[in-house]
């Protein structure tokens, strides 16, 4: 997508669009006044009427105006200013671009100015906007004939005329990055298991880090078993795929001094459930369970591509978990690589068993800092719903930056308690622990069941059933990945 900026008045802009965000009960100066002038007064009558309000979200298409050089007219909603949020200003944004993109569109005008009373920096909006133009222009419909999304051409802002230009332009690549970074994430997630594999989604890591000067290390079944990673190769033995390990390593602070960010994905690119076979309905959408190892691979890419001052090794470990005659068992003992013997009470708790020996291996590469993302558990759906993702940590300093990075990033998590006597729930009678805890307080047993792995080192697991694939459309949300927390992870290494 070409991005260009212009001063030009709204009412002068030819283009396919003109996309105008005004605030709840706005009121008709200095922008709206011009457009509202030049479109014989129809933006008053709107108000008047209560045919547009200004709620978040709320959008009102206007085909053919008159008095303008766009073609159609779309005003968008941005909800009462004095609660305006980064998150507000994504869904509005990515409202207002799925309402455009289910035709072929070249130009697109997005006037910025009315939003300038919300002490919002034109940059940062700037940011927002080319990064929900990036995700609202692209669909899971990536095997249609006939597509559901288009891409935009061009898409022109109408800054304020006293921005700066060079810090728009910083902002809209920073954007540009990041909206491309979610979709690269979404698109692996959307994928079906028959093309994302644990080696298939290695190769394409390799390639990925290529491009943007991450080094990339592989480590296949060979490498896996010299490692003693016991756990990971336990889930792997039911399938004709062989499992992967994919280690990407940024190093933009080079030098001794600098702490390195481990960021760790859970990679079930298929999830049967193993002997403890899932139902039809529950694994529809299994080809998700990869999100976390997308999300990683997406967030390292941008980190790069942004050339960031910090240094990050991402990791995800990449298996299958089918129902083949070398599956692992009920009551089988696996040994992990740091150790701890674990009694597998049931197969479809399988991700933790991955993330055991990935968490160790990290912590062997010196990570300093720990973020762990998973399509874990079905009862962290069931605490925080579809849209919220599960903050659980060892460490509170490092969970509140974890938990403000997600809200600067306008993304949605909540922290769950870690108290000592959930441990108890995981005890083995015939090994060190046990892969489940029971039925109560399932995400929180999963977590404590990890914590296990990252020794004394600063950690948050992030449990992203929930939010990581979207069963339906949303008028700001494509159906398929959804590329959680991606936006957050960068955010949180552009922190540090």
């Amino acid at each position: 997508m070409k991005l260009s900026f212009s001063t030009t008045p709204s009412s002068e802009v030819p283009a396919d669009w003109l996309i105008l965000l005004l605030p709840e009960g706005f009121t008709l100066e200095g922008e709206p006044a011009l457009l509202n002038q030049a479109l014989g007064g129809l933006l008053e009558r709107l108000r008047a009427q209560q045919d547009f309000q200004g709620k978040l979200g709320e959008l009102c298409q206007i085909p053919a105006p008159a008095g303008i050089a766009a073609q159609r007219l779309l005003l968008a909603g941005l909800g009462p200013v004095e609660t305006l949020s980064v998150r507000g200003l994504n869904r509005t944004l990515q409202t207002a671009a799925r309402a455009i993109t289910s035709r072929a569109t070249r130009q697109v005008a997005l006037s910025l100015r009315a939003v300038q009373s919300a002490n919002i920096a034109p940059a940062t909006l700037t940011q927002l906007a080319m990064t929900a133009f990036e995700i609202g222009s692209e669909g899971q419909d990536l095997f249609r004939a006939e597509k559901k999304r288009h891409p935009i051409e061009e898409l022109i802002v109408l800054s304020p005329t006293d921005a700066n230009p060079a810090e728009l332009a910083a902002a809209a690549t920073t954007g540009h990055i990041l909206g491309e970074a979610v979709n690269l994430a979404r698109r692996l997630v959307n994928l079906p298991a028959e093309e994302i594999y644990p080696e298939s989604f290695a190769l394409k890591a390799v390639e990925l880090a290529s491009g943007a000067g991450i080094h990339c290390e592989v480590l296949d079944q060979h490498a896996l078993e010299s490692e003693k990673m016991g756990s990971l190769l336990a889930v792997a033995r039911g399938s004709d795929r062989p499992p992967r390990v994919v280690i990407l390593e940024y190093r933009g602070a080079p030098g001794n001094g600098h702490k390195v960010l481990g960021l760790v994905g859970k990679g079930v690119t298929f999830d049967s459930g193993g002997l403890s076979l899932k139902p039809t309905d529950g694994m529809l959408t299994m080809k998700c369970d990869m999100a976390g190892a997308a999300s990683v691979l997406a967030s390292v890419v941008a980190i790069a591509r942004l050339k960031l001052p910090v240094n990050v090794i991402g990791m995800v470990g990449l298996v299958e978990n089918m129902t083949g005659g070398r599956a692992m068992k009920l009551g089988d003992v696996l040994h992990s690589r740091r150790g701890v013997s674990i009694e597998v009470q049931n197969t479809d708790a399988e991700g933790r068993l991955v993330l055991a020996d990935v968490l160790d291996l990290a912590l062997s590469r010196g990570v300093d800092y720990l973020v762990d993302l998973a399509t874990l558990t079905g009862a962290c759906v069931v605490a925080l719903g579809e849209d919220v993702v599960g903050a659980m940590s060892n460490n509170q300093a490092w969970c509140d930056r974890v938990l403000g990075a997600a809200q600067a990033a306008g993304e949605d998590a909540w922290q769950l308690p870690m108290f000592d006597h959930y441990a108890d729930l995981i005890k083995s009678d015939v090994a060190d622990i046990r892969n489940v805890g029971g039925r109560w307080g399932g995400a929180i047993t999963a977590a404590k069941f990890l914590e296990r792995f990252v020794g004394d080192k600063p950690w948050v697991h992030l449990d992203i059933a929930g939010p990581a694939f979207a069963a339906a459309d949303k008028p700001h949300r494509e159906g398929g990945g959804t590329g959680v927390m991606v936006r957050t992870l960068v955010e949180l290494a552009r922190t540090m």
